[in-house]
């Protein structure tokens, strides 16, 4: 079985997020992506320009036509923006209790603009964390979740353990956002922690690497890798793409997605 990944999240007209990073990585890591858009953005390596929502029953009927048919290995939410698509895909992931749930809590795009209402963190907090067979946020969104400061890599630690504290079954703690040479990323799950260290890539090329990195470790779970061994690999796959970025665009500029199918 490739790996079949629904994808629940918003679309990114400039292709280097959303569902466009989503199914890029899904198909490059050789899983299947499916689809619930849950808004069309109106973006490009610049900002975003407009957010239109999609019907919440729309969402609804999206995932459950691909539910119902061809059926998922595991989700992975993205984008929801407000309090009740938040709602409506906890819903969603109650009625599918075996499939693991990788969620990435977006709230605010590279270029600083805001994708989730300022009722939707607790929202995501209260209902989503909870529900989450792993959860991926970065030092700003840790902090909003936490209402702790996450400066410093004993703070992402105590982030980390607060959140497993409100319920996530596995943290991927990302450590981008902190100053230094070095990028360290904390897995906790209950079973402990693992670090993972690398040399800081200095890139405007940086869109879509929270989305990327997500589903990349959504198709690791989906195809049946144990979880330190999908988020190790999504890691790998995530830094290899900024460090082959296209460089299209004049703001925060894609990754190169599909570099597995080309030669180095």
């Amino acid at each position: 079985m490739a790996g079949r990944v629904l994808i629940i999240a918003g679309s990114d007209s400039g292709g280097g997020a959303g569902i466009q990073a989503d199914i890029k990585t899904v198909t490059a890591l050789g899983g299947f992506a499916t689809t619930a858009v849950t808004a069309i953005t109106v973006q490009n390596s610049l900002g975003v320009f407009g957010v239109h929502p999609i019907p919440l029953e729309i969402v609804t009927a999206q995932a459950r036509a691909v539910l119902d048919d061809i059926g998922a290995d595991a989700i992975k939410t993205g984008m929801l923006g407000t309090v009740a698509m938040v709602e409506t895909v906890c819903a969603l992931l109650d009625s599918e209790p075996d499939l693991p749930a990788i969620i990435d809590p977006v709230m605010i795009a590279k270029g600083g603009h805001p994708l989730l209402e300022a009722q939707g963190i607790a929202a995501i907090r209260d209902l989503l964390v909870p529900r989450a067979g792993l959860l991926t946020p970065n030092a700003p969104e840790a902090a909003a979740l936490t209402g702790l400061t996450v400066e410093t890599f004993d703070d992402l630690r105590r982030a980390g353990d607060a959140l497993m504290r409100l319920g996530a079954k596995a943290v991927l703690m990302k450590g981008g956002h902190l100053a230094g040479d070095q990028v360290t990323d904390l897995l906790i799950t209950p079973d402990g922690e693992t670090l993972l260290q690398g040399p800081r890539i200095h890139s405007r090329h940086t869109h879509g690497t929270g989305c990327t990195l997500a589903s990349a470790c959504a198709v690791g779970l989906a195809q049946g890798m144990a979880l330190p061994k999908a988020v190790e690999r999504a890691r790998l796959y995530v830094i290899e793409a900024m460090a082959r970025a296209p460089g299209y665009g004049a703001g925060h500029g894609p990754l190169d997605h599909g570099w597995p199918f080309r030669p180095i």
